[in-house]
C-alpha cells in the first residue's frame, strides 16, 4: 500500500498508512492468531446456554479473548460480561496469550459476585485446570461453546465488534499503556452511558443493577 500511494505522489510511510487503514476499518487479509487453540489433554464441558432463558443478572457470564492491533505491536484483551445485561464485569490486557491475565480478571470478578453459569470457548486458557478449578471451587457450572460455533458466545462477539469499531480502530493506539487508558475510559462509557437497542435503550449498568 505504501508503494502504491508513493507512486501516486503521496509522501507517506508505513505508520501513516497503518493508522489510516485502522481508522477506515480496512485491514490486509492474512491468517489471524488463533486464540481458541484447544488442548486435547484438558477436560471439555458441554454448552449449557442453548435454549436457556437468561432473565436475570449473574445467571450467566461469558468470557473470551480478542486480538488488539497496535501501531507498535499488538496485545490481547480478555473480558467477562454478564449475559443478561451485557455489562462488562471485568477485563484485562496482556502482550502474552497466557492464562495468567485471564486469571487476574477472573479472580477480581469473583471477589464480590459470581454467576450460576460461566461460558467460554474451548481455548487452552479456559480449559486449564487453573481456570476451571477456580470456577468449580466457587460452585459455578462451567459451559463451553461447541467447537467452531462462535455464535454460542454471541454477546461477547458483539462486544468485540463494538469495542474495535468504536474505540480501537478509530484511535489507532500505539502501545499497551495507551490502549489500557483508553479502554478504561471506554468500558466506563460502555457500561454506564451507552444505551443498547437490545436493552430497550437502557445501559448495561441500569439493567445489571436493576436501576
Amino acid at each position: 500500500m505504501v508503494v502504491e500511494m508513493r507512486k501516486l505522489g503521496f509522501s507517506v510511510g508505513q505508520k501513516r498508512i497503518r493508522t489510516a487503514m485502522q481508522v477506515m476499518g480496512i485491514e490486509a487479509i492474512y491468517p489471524k492468531p488463533n486464540l481458541s487453540v484447544a488442548n486435547k489433554q484438558h477436560k471439555k464441558f458441554p454448552y449449557l446456554l442453548r435454549g436457556l432463558v437468561v432473565d436475570r443478572s449473574d445467571q450467566a457470564w461469558a468470557a473470551d479473548i480478542t486480538y488488539i492491533p497496535l501501531i507498535k505491536g499488538f496485545g490481547y484483551l480478555f473480558a467477562i460480561i454478564d449475559w443478561f445485561s451485557r455489562y462488562v464485569v471485568e477485563w484485562e490486557l496482556s502482550n502474552l496469550l497466557d492464562t495468567e491475565f485471564c486469571m487476574e480478571a477472573l479472580n477480581r470478578s469473583l471477589c464480590e459476585k459470581s454467576p450460576e453459569i460461566f461460558n467460554t470457548d474451548q481455548g487452552v486458557q479456559f480449559t486449564s485446570g487453573q481456570f476451571t478449578g477456580k470456577l468449580e471451587e466457587k460452585g459455578i457450572r462451567i459451559s463451553m461453546d461447541g467447537k467452531g460455533r462462535a455464535l454460542d458466545n454471541v454477546f461477547i462477539e458483539r462486544l468485540w465488534r463494538t469495542v474495535k469499531y468504536e474505540e480501537i480502530y478509530p484511535k489507532g493506539y500505539e502501545n499497551m499503556k495507551d490502549v489500557r487508558l483508553g479502554l478504561k475510559k471506554y468500558f466506563e462509557f460502555y457500561n454506564n452511558r451507552r444505551p443498547h437497542q437490545g436493552l430497550d435503550y437502557r445501559t448495561p449498568a441500569e439493567v445489571y443493577f436493576g436501576t
